[in-house]
C-alpha cells in the first residue's frame, strides 16, 4: 500500500466529472467488501493460533461437524454484502451511462473517434479540424464523443476522465465526458489489436476556453487535409505515430468510415494517388 501511495495518473485520480463518480464507486465497493474480507483474513490466523499444539486450553472436538449459528454467520452476513453491493452498482452505472449527456451550462463539444491499426483519430465537426494521437478539450466543457472503429475493436480510455467504452466497425458508441482540471492527461487502447498495439496510445490536454480556441487557429494552419486521399494515406498499418493535426475534414467523412465506404482498399482506388501528409511521416 506505501508503494501504490505514490502512483498517480490513473482511475483513482481522476481529472473530470465522470471519472470522479467512477472512482468514488471504486473506493465504496471496496470498502464494503472488506467489512467480510478483513474478518476473514483475521478469523483465519486466530484459529491458526488458537488451535496450535501446544496450547492446551483449545477444544478437541473431533466429532463435531455442524453449527447452524455458524452456518447463518457464514452465509447471511456475505449474502446481505452481495445485495448492498448490487444496489451499489445498480443505481451508479445507470447513474453514469455512457450515453447520458452531461448537465452544464456551456455546450457540449462534439468529438467523432476513429480507431486504426495503431493510432487514434479525432475529428472536431464542428471546428473541421482533425488530429492524429492527440486529443485537445477545453475545461469544464462537457464532450460527446461519437465513437467508431475502422479496423477491429478496440476500446477507448481515458483513465483519469472514465468511460471506457468499445469502439467498433459498422457501429457507433457514444460517450460523454468532462474534464475539470487543465493540465495534460493520457489515453489508450485497452483492447488487443495486433502487433503495434503496445503503441496505441495518445495524450489528452485539457486546455482553457481560451487556449482551446488558440488551438484550433493553430491547426488550421496545418499543411493537410483530412479528405479522401488524406484517410487514405492515414489508414496503413503503423506504430508509434507521432501526434500532428489537419487542417481541414471533409464533411462526410465520418459517416463514409462507418458505413465502410472507405476500407483501406476503396479508400484508394476512390482517391487516386496518394500523397502522404508531411507531417505524418515525422
Amino acid at each position: 500500500m506505501l508503494l501504490l501511495a505514490g502512483c498517480s495518473g490513473g482511475v483513482l485520480d481522476p481529472k473530470g466529472q465522470i471519472g470522479a463518480e467512477e472512482s468514488k464507486i471504486l473506493v465504496n465497493a471496496f470498502g464494503t467488501m472488506l467489512i467480510i474480507v478483513a474478518p476473514t483474513i483475521l478469523g483465519a490466523l486466530v484459529c491458526a493460533w488458537w488451535f496450535r499444539a501446544s496450547n492446551r486450553k483449545a477444544r478437541y472436538l473431533p466429532d463435531w461437524v455442524f453449527s447452524g449459528r455458524l452456518e447463518l454467520v457464514n452465509w447471511g452476513y456475505p449474502l446481505l454484502i452481495i445485495i448492498f453491493l448490487s444496489g451499489l452498482i445498480w443505481v451508479g452505472s445507470h447513474r453514469l451511462d455512457p450515453f447520458r449527456p452531461i448537465a452544464s451550462a456551456n455546450e457540449p463539444l462534439e468529438v467523432q473517434v476513429v480507431s486504426l491499426d495503431w493510432k487514434w483519430l479525432f475529428i472536431y465537426p464542428e471546428q473541421s479540424v482533425a488530429t492524429v494521437n492527440a486529443l485537445v478539450l477545453p475545461v469544464e466543457v462537457p464532450v460527446h464523443f461519437s465513437l467508431t472503429s475502422a479496423t477491429v475493436m478496440n476500446s477507448f480510455f481515458v483513465p483519469q476522465l472514465g468511460g471506457m467504452i468499445a469502439t467498433m466497425p459498422g457501429m457507433v458508441t457514444q460517450l460523454h465526458l468532462k474534464a475539470d482540471h487543465i493540465g495534460d492527461l493520457w489515453g489508450l487502447s485497452t483492447q488487443f489489436s495486433g502487433d503495434g498495439f503496445a503503441g496505441m496510445g495518445f495524450s489528452v490536454r485539457v486546455k482553457s476556453k481560451e487556449d482551446f480556441a488558440s488551438w484550433v487557429d493553430e491547426a488550421r494552419k496545418s499543411a493537410c487535409d483530412l479528405d479522401r486521399a488524406g484517410y487514405a494515406a492515414l489508414q496503413p498499418e503503423s506504430r508509434n505515430v507521432r501526434a500532428f493535426a489537419f487542417r481541414s475534414v471533409a464533411p462526410s467523412l465520418f459517416s463514409e468510415i462507418v458505413r465502410g465506404e472507405l476500407s483501406l482498399q476503396k479508400a484508394s482506388e476512390s482517391a487516386g494517388p496518394v500523397v502522404p501528409c508531411p507531417e505524418a511521416m515525422r
